[in-house]
């Protein structure tokens, strides 16, 4: 059963990425991959894809999800250590590294616990189970008879013992993963559902940590592109002689509308950028942005998918004795890391290896072996921790740019985005209209809801294009917005339902997913637009949601926040329901959702204050109750709720892009601002765990219900409707002076 295999040492020796959980700053430099590897499988049903232990008996955990700053690299160590029962200071975690880790799929969706961890934990039960196996064997005894603790099997009485370092060290399981192989009772567990500290945060703390724009390649050099006047404008001519005079430059590199110079130092490259005199075509092909919706609505819709379909809408809206309609529209958002993107290639002996802080480096290997014309095995994608990312931004368009650079001068090259790129050129969450219509019965009971969400049709592959390989002319494939149609069917038992996702032809920027998609702008209309519903019937929010759900973790989720927030009930009028007088009017609202209608369930309650002067929003504190079933790290998952809620909150009250007809014009902080430490509320939490269910993810569930929480607060407050996302204090005193 096992087969020799390098050491953890041996491994590290021969290089390769490295994050050890100790000691994050441990980043070796890359060697040959196939000695780096020698022969390790990264096959998704093999125990050895996931799981080595050396002959010291210290483990390494091999993920294809990656810890993009949410903490998880902590939780899958916890996971592996929880299984295999050894102490977590010994698990080590490889993340990201595409010639030695599973593709388990992009890091998003908050799908790395509920997929990637569940793969881990099942392929640390199959090792568990073999050990034992192993050890039954080797002391001569039933395998009833052992148990595991401390990386040891032994038996009952603790007289006889023998470590996995004995039994395993230094070899390969050659075991696919056995969906049989017993878990371990969670009546059991000393390490899942314990709240562990951050395992980066230390050497985050302490300067030591090494972020993507830390790493550096030996005769490396820098590069900067030139980006184009215009979303879609030509190149016609450049002139370098200024660039040529800076010290350090090296050259000025173009391919097509692909204009890049590279230098000795970074300062030089950025010198030389802008010394370069570059010509453009004219191009005005993006919407007027005064008239974005009205755009959204006319785009050619290509098709429609039908997302939830209960009854007959059709039949019972004409019988309905009261109709309310309404609209609600979501801005384009850009991503707003905070450090813009970077990444450092290399061509050596015909392979190509990318130092990344992509979310998804198996899919940024298909795009780049596509993008030159290479096999997928002579690509390497390694993952490095990059400052923010909140969806897919410009890393992997920052991995195409040195990429081809490198390929270009033949030597390592790190490309490093400047603000004013990062805002101008990563892909955007598109924009989102939704139209609502619902018809009450003579009681207040609603007898039809219909729903229908404008939003960019998807191609077959989860792509996002290569803004690199379309400047450049090269091969690249079309954009995925992310699942935007999810969350926009509704958990509510109203006989008669109809959600339609109108699939648009087009959109105004390279669209890509960014936090939550579709299911924070889907949610917003939903929960907003039902407490319009709730009003209109005369029944208090939360009455109105439990009398409609039939759901009972849902019900207790809901009881348990109202507990928390100690709701009272609201005036369903329109009238303000408290703080009506003076300038600062105070309201609370609340929102609920089962996430896609399949997982995690959350409730939220906003408090907020208005000012009816100013027309400034404030959110003094948020309520959230929180459901995701067995909880890995209590502590890491409050982080993960907090994350959301004031990120979504920033999304909700003041980012929103700003465009011109030619290009995006919002390419700083100024005219993106974001939100400040001042504006931070108060965050109650809590957290309903179940050790017996299945975990499921909490990277991007909470954000779902922030922004129609704010929404109906205000209306609470000041008994106004706000359907239209960011919630600027120019539209609430345009609210204001209509109603």
């Amino acid at each position: 059963m096992f087969t020799e295999l390098m050491s953890r040492r041996e491994f590290l020796a021969a290089g390769g990425s490295l994050v050890v959980t100790f000691s994050w700053s441990a980043l070796l430099p890359a060697a040959r991959a196939e000695q780096s590897a020698r022969g390790k499988t990264v096959a998704p049903d093999q125990v050895d894809g996931f799981v080595s232990i050396d002959q010291s008996g210290a483990v390494t955990v091999y993920s294809g999800k990656v810890d993009l700053g949410t903490g998880v690299r902590t939780a899958l160590t916890q996971i592996a250590a929880e299984e295999l029962d050894v102490p977590l200071e010994r698990v080590t975690v490889i993340q990201g590294d595409t010639l030695v880790t599973p593709d388990q799929g992009p890091t998003f969706g908050s799908l790395s616990i509920q997929n990637g961890g569940m793969q881990i934990r099942q392929a640390a039960a199959t090792a568990r189970q073999a050990l034992v196996n192993e050890a039954a064997k080797r002391l001569g005894i039933g395998r009833e008879e052992l148990a595991t603790r401390n990386g040891e099997v032994l038996d009952k009485s603790g007289s006889r013992h023998i470590g996995y370092n004995e039994l395993i060290g230094g070899k390969r399981f050659e075991l696919a993963l056995d969906k049989a192989a017993p878990l371990k009772d969670p009546a059991t567990y000393t390490i899942v559902g314990k709240p562990v500290a951050r395992l980066d945060i230390p050497a985050k703390v302490t300067g030591e940590f090494m972020y993507m724009q830390d790493f550096r390649r030996p005769g490396m050099l820098h590069a900067r592109v030139i980006r184009p006047a215009g979303m879609g404008s030509q190149l016609v001519s450049y002139d370098d002689a200024p660039a040529r005079q800076i010290r350090g430059f090296v050259q000025t590199l173009r391919q097509e509308n692909f204009l890049a110079v590279v230098a000795e130092n970074e300062w030089a490259a950025i010198k030389a950028s802008d010394a370069v005199k570059a010509k453009w075509s004219e191009w005005e092909g993006l919407p007027d942005s005064s008239r974005l919706w009205d755009h959204v609505r006319s785009t050619k819709i290509n098709r429609d998918d039908v997302v939830q379909n209960i009854g007959n809408t059709a039949d019972a809206m004409p019988g309905a004795s009261r109709k309310l309609t309404a609209s609600y529209d979501f801005a384009i958002h850009t991503h707003g890391s905070v450090g813009p993107s970077c990444a450092v290639a290399q061509w050596e002996n015909g392979q190509l290896t990318c130092w990344t802080a992509s979310q998804a480096t198996h899919l940024l290997r298909k795009q780049l072996a596509l993008m030159f014309g290479v096999p997928e095995e002579g690509v390497r994608a390694i993952y490095i921790d990059g400052s923010g990312c909140y969806g897919r931004n410009g890393h992997e368009d920052a991995a195409a740019d040195a990429a081809l650079l490198a390929k270009l001068t033949g030597r390592p090259v790190r490309v490093q985005w400047s603000r004013a790129e990062e805002h101008g050129w990563d892909p955007k969450g598109p924009p989102v209209l939704i139209d609502y219509h619902a018809g009450l019965g003579s009681a207040g009971n609603v007898a039809a809801w219909e729903s229908a969400s404008y939003v960019p049709d998807v191609p077959k592959t989860l792509q996002v294009a290569l803004l690199t390989a379309q400047l450049a002319g090269m091969p690249t494939e079309a954009s995925h917005a992310g699942s935007m149609q999810q969350s926009l069917g509704i958990p509510y038992t109203f006989p008669n339902i109809k959600a339609v996702a109108h699939r648009l032809a087009d959109t105004p920027f390279r669209p890509s997913w960014i936090r939550t998609p579709g299911r924070l702008q889907n949610t917003f209309g939903n929960e907003a637009f039902f407490d319009e519903v709730a009003s209109a019937a005369g029944v208090d929010p939360l009455e109105f949601r439990l009398r409609n759900l039939a759901d009972q973790r849902g019900i207790e989720l809901l009881q348990r926040l109202a507990k928390l927030a100690q709701w009272q009930p609201r005036r369903s009028s329109g009238a303000p329901s408290t703080g009506s007088g003076g300038d600062v009017a105070r309201g609370r609202g609340m929102a609920y959702v089962r996430y896609e209608l399949a997982r995690t369930y959350i409730g939220a309650v906003a408090d907020v204050e208005v000012n009816r002067k100013t027309g400034k929003i404030r959110v003094k504190r948020f309520a959230i109750a929180h459901d995701c079933g067995q909880i890995i790290n209590p502590d890491g998952l409050r982080n993960q709720i907090e994350g959301n809620v004031v990120h979504t909150i920033s999304r909700t009250l003041i980012e929103e892009l700003k465009f011109n007809r030619s290009a995006v014009t919002s390419l700083d902080w100024i005219s993106y601002p974001v939100i400040t430490f001042p504006d931070v509320p108060d965050v109650a939490i809590d957290l309903i765990d179940r050790p017996t269910e299945p975990p499921w993810g909490a990277g991007e569930p909470t954000a779902s219900v922030v922004a129609p929480a704010i929404s109906n607060a205000v209306f609470d407050a000041i008994g106004v409707r706000l359907r239209s996302v960011p919630f600027t204090a120019e539209k609430v005193l345009a609210a204001l002076k209509k109603a």
